[in-house]
């Protein structure tokens, strides 16, 4: 299994803002959409996780931009896993421009819950077999997501 998965993304016109660029919204969605095909080629197709009984909550996203995206650039969106704690993980995220350009990275924390709304579960092993081992995308210095938080990517 690859440990960075890339998903071709080309940029819409209703994406991009009165700055000619992407709208920073538009960028939560790329990394959603690119994470359940993240999964569905590492086995998991979201349904499947669904029916299983669970599901995920995003908690936190940090988002550092370096350049805009503009209408019709063609570019990728790659995915990481960067963290596993016991309830939650984190992805990393980058959109990158065709020929490896990093316009904009992003860590996402995910806490996993149950679809019968009892609340947060452990990682089950659908999950973690779909996530695989930690490969950051971030470098260290960027990630603010702290081990603190309760059942969360770090000592939890």
């Amino acid at each position: 299994m690859a440990d960075v998965f890339e998903q071709a993304l080309r940029v819409r016109y209703m994406e991009v803002d009165a700055q000619g660029v992407v709208f920073n919204g538009w960028y939560l969605t790329y990394f959603d959409e690119a994470m359940a095909a993240f999964l569905q080629a590492r086995g998991l197709p979201y349904p499947d996780l669904i029916e299983a009984g669970f599901d995920v909550q995003l908690v936190r996203s940090e988002i550092d931009w370096r350049s805009g995206l503009r209408w019709q650039d063609d570019a990728v969106v790659a995915v990481s896993t960067a963290l596993l704690g016991r309830t939650s993980f984190a992805l990393d995220f980058e959109t990158r421009r065709a020929g490896g350009e990093v316009t904009c990275s992003a860590r996402t924390v995910y806490v996993v819950i149950s679809t019968d709304g009892s609340g947060k579960r452990e990682l089950p092993p659908l999950l973690l077999d779909a996530l695989g081992p930690p490969a950051p995308l971030r470098p260290a210095w960027l990630d603010r997501t702290g081990p603190a938080m309760p059942g969360g990517p770090g000592p939890g």
